[in-house]
């Protein structure tokens, strides 16, 4: 998983489309193998200038909150209108592609409420498959409001795949972050001209059904950058467009650069296991990271290659989640430790 920042706007549907058939991002991305409906949030039910919780049918179709009144951006709202594209009330943005675009809380300093959007996938994915996936970010800023609510930019910003849909309603708990995501971007998105291109892979572990977006990780381990100093809440609130997932390595754009599957050859040995846990045709300079069943940091490395053998004979006895990352790209491992 890598970022690509973009410095170009994208204002009409065939623009964009017409420099993607030209091969301006490093792969094409194939309408038919792309596994998110209304992948950029062209298709709605109605043209409202309305802050709400989106239910299945209302706002993008297909589309619906997970957590907060995420917000849903139209080209079709006057100019200046609170959800408004590109003028809106907290930001002026161009959609990436088409005309619209969704946007999410994804930092709260005073309660690390988080805001997400939520669609179930053309098909499961199958187990064992590795799959691709991408979207497009930018931060929420220099909208017409002169009091922004929004004004910082912030890291985290991911996809987090799952077997059951979370419907939110504005009863329902604010959720937080739960310190993990399938893929996502582990650093600061500060370009609020362009957008930001986070892709990345995965080997599906489940058969998920449901893909969430959003910031899946808690306030200590979410960067921040001030666009402005204001005396309330330091918030921040990031827009997404152009949604994609697919088993096929060229069906979604990668970020410029990425290396071809440098981690698909690392295996994980033995599993369960009593007290050590050995990774093999680890690639230099990967980074490794894992994390207990309660999202806690149990050990972080950055700089690791070849052979590596962890002990974990003082670990509590449980599920754990390994992930690799390399070269933009990203692999997650599964392990349990027995006695």
């Amino acid at each position: 998983m890598t970022s690509n920042a973009m410095n170009l706007r994208w204002p009409r549907t065939g623009l964009g489309l017409l420099l993607g058939c030209l091969g301006f991002v490093a792969h094409l991305r194939c309408e038919a193998q792309n596994l998110v409906p209304n992948h950029s949030f062209e298709e709605r039910d109605s043209c409202l200038e309305v802050n709400m919780a989106y239910t299945l049918g209302t706002g993008p179709l297909g589309w619906f909150s997970a957590g907060g009144t995420g917000d849903y951006f139209m080209s079709c709202i006057p100019d200046g209108g609170f959800n408004d594209v590109p003028l809106s009330s907290w930001a002026f943005q161009y959609a990436q592609e088409g005309e619209c675009y969704v946007g999410v809380g994804t930092y709260a300093q005073a309660t690390g409420v988080r805001e997400y959007f939520m669609i179930q996938l053309a098909q499961p994915l199958v187990v064992g498959q590795m799959y691709f996936a991408s979207y497009y970010a930018s931060p929420t800023w220099g909208g017409a409001d002169i009091n922004p609510q929004m004004y910082l930019a912030s890291s985290h910003i991911g996809m987090l795949f799952t077997t059951q849909p979370r419907h939110w309603t504005n009863n329902d708990p604010w959720p937080t972050g739960g310190n993990f995501a399938h893929v996502y971007h582990p650093w600061l998105i500060t370009d609020t001209v362009g957008w930001t291109l986070v892709s990345g892979s995965f080997v599906a572990d489940s058969a998920y059904q449901y893909l969430m977006i959003g910031n899946h990780f808690n306030n200590a381990m979410t960067d921040t950058l001030h666009f402005a100093d204001l005396p309330w809440d330091p918030r921040a609130h990031t827009l997404i467009d152009n949604v994609c997932v697919t088993s096929d390595p060229k069906g979604c754009p990668l970020a410029l650069g990425v290396p071809d599957h440098l981690l698909d050859a690392v295996v994980l040995f033995p599993n369960p296991s009593n007290d050590v846990v050995g990774l093999s045709g680890v690639p230099p300079g990967t980074r490794l990271t894992i994390l207990d069943g309660m999202g806690r940091l149990m050990l972080r490395e950055e700089a690791v290659a070849g052979t590596r053998r962890i002990d974990a004979s003082a670990w509590a006895r449980g599920a754990y989640m390994l992930r690799l990352e390399q070269g933009g790209q990203i692999r997650s491992f599964k392990f349990v430790l027995t006695d």
